[in-house]
C-alpha cells in the first residue's frame, strides 16, 4: 500500500493516548497527597487518620492510594471505615500538597487531612469495611484507583490499635493520595 492509500485510510483517525488516572488528574491539578506522622497509640490507646470532605466542599473524593508503615513496636490492626464518626479527641489538620508543581497559584485541597492520636473507644457510625493486620516493620498499602468515592461530609478512616499488645506504646504514620473530582462536573 502507498504513501497516499495510507494517509486516505487512516487520516480521519484520532490519536489516543492512554495515562494513568491519577497523572490526568495531577494535570488538571486535582490530585493530592499527605500523610499524619507520628501517630502514637499503645497503652490501651489507638489512633486514627481520615480524609474528611466537608460539607458544602463542592467536590467528590476519590481515595486513590493509603499507606500506613513505620509502626516500629508491636504488630498492629488497622481498621478502614466509610463515613464514621471518630472518638472523641483533639484533632489535629496534617499538611496536604497536589503533585502538580507546575500550576500557579497551586491548587488548594478542599478535602481535609485530619488526625489524632491516644485516643480511646472506638469509631461510630459508617461502615467499617474491611480490616488489616501486620507485623512491626511492616507497610501496609493499597491502591484503590479512585474506586472508594466519598460524597461532601463523607470520610474515609483508618483506625490504628495493637491489640494484641495492647500495653506496648509504638506509632507510626499514614499517608493518603486522593483527588477532587467538582460536583457540577459529576454526571447526575
Amino acid at each position: 500500500m502507498n504513501k497516499k492509500k495510507c494517509e486516505d485510510m487512516y487520516g480521519s483517525l484520532l490519536k489516543a493516548v492512554d495515562i494513568p488516572v491519577e497523572l490526568y488528574e495531577s494535570m488538571l491539578g486535582q490530585y493530592f497527597i499527605g500523610y499524619a506522622d507520628n501517630l502514637v497509640f499503645g497503652n490501651n490507646t489507638s489512633a486514627w487518620a481520615r480524609l474528611y470532605n466537608p460539607i458544602n466542599s463542592g467536590v467528590i473524593l476519590h481515595v486513590n492510594v493509603w499507606t500506613v508503615t513505620d509502626v516500629a513496636e508491636s504488630a498492629f490492626r488497622a481498621q478502614f471505615w466509610f463515613n464514621s464518626t471518630p472518638p472523641e479527641s483533639d484533632i489535629n489538620y496534617a499538611p496536604v500538597t497536589p503533585t502538580n508543581l507546575n500550576i500557579k497559584p497551586s491548587p488548594r485541597a478542599k478535602v481535609k487531612l485530619e488526625y489524632a492520636s491516644n485516643v480511646t473507644g472506638e469509631p461510630t457510625g459508617g461502615i467499617k469495611a474491611f480490616v488489616r493486620r501486620a507485623q512491626p516493620e511492616t507497610t501496609l498499602v493499597e491502591s484503590e484507583n479512585g474506586k472508594i468515592i466519598i460524597g461532601e461530609g463523607g470520610n474515609f478512616l483508618v483506625f490504628l490499635s495493637n491489640s494484641e499488645t495492647p500495653e506496648l506504646l509504638t506509632s507510626g504514620r499514614i499517608a493518603f493520595g486522593w483527588w477532587e473530582e467538582s460536583i457540577s462536573s459529576n454526571c447526575k
